[in-house]
């Protein structure tokens, strides 16, 4: 990029960094995956720039490329690659308030990853469904199906006195 629009895409990116952050976390509930996601996702972008930045509105376009991001991440080879059982470093303190958004998010963890998407663009991003079918690049049906059969899951996962056991 040499016509000056790259420094229109540095702009962008370290405007929205935070909020694709944010999102990624909300995905993947790990901070080092959510890193993985973001570099991959502006990494893709810079390569798309000039077609990206023409789209009508670029930050849904930005945050389709991270869900779908997220949601091929586990059909790639590299992702099945695990070089330790659990991260190295011991997660930090918090607050015993936060107990339950442990627990939900563990329980949002187990289920399938275009259900996480789906509930996260929904419930979190307060997307509506046609928006969120757009971003995932399925039906509207599809996304309702998805919201049922994942909230359902999440309520008996919820209920399982073991899981809150797992944290």
């Amino acid at each position: 990029m040499r016509d000056g629009s790259e420094k229109e895409y540095i702009e962008y990116v370290s405007a929205r960094v935070p909020a694709l952050r944010r999102l990624a976390f909300l995905l993947a509930g790990d901070d080092h995956r959510a890193d993985d996601l973001v570099q991959q996702t502006i990494t893709t972008l810079f390569l798309k720039w000039r077609r990206a930045s023409a789209a009508e509105h670029l930050d849904a376009y930005v945050r389709t490329m991270l869900v779908r991001s997220f949601v091929d991440e586990r059909r790639l080879s590299w992702a099945k690659v695990r070089l330790f059982r659990h991260a190295p470093e011991p997660p930090p303190l918090e607050p015993s308030a936060v107990e339950d958004r442990l627990v939900v998010r563990a329980a949002l963890a187990r289920l399938p990853r275009r259900q996480q998407a789906v509930l996260v663009l929904r419930f979190f991003y307060d997307l509506p469904v046609d928006e969120v079918a757009a971003t995932l690049g399925c039906t509207s049906g599809t996304v309702k199906s998805h919201t049922s059969r994942g909230l359902a899951t999440l309520r008996r996962l919820l209920g399982e006195p073991e899981l809150a056991a797992t944290i």
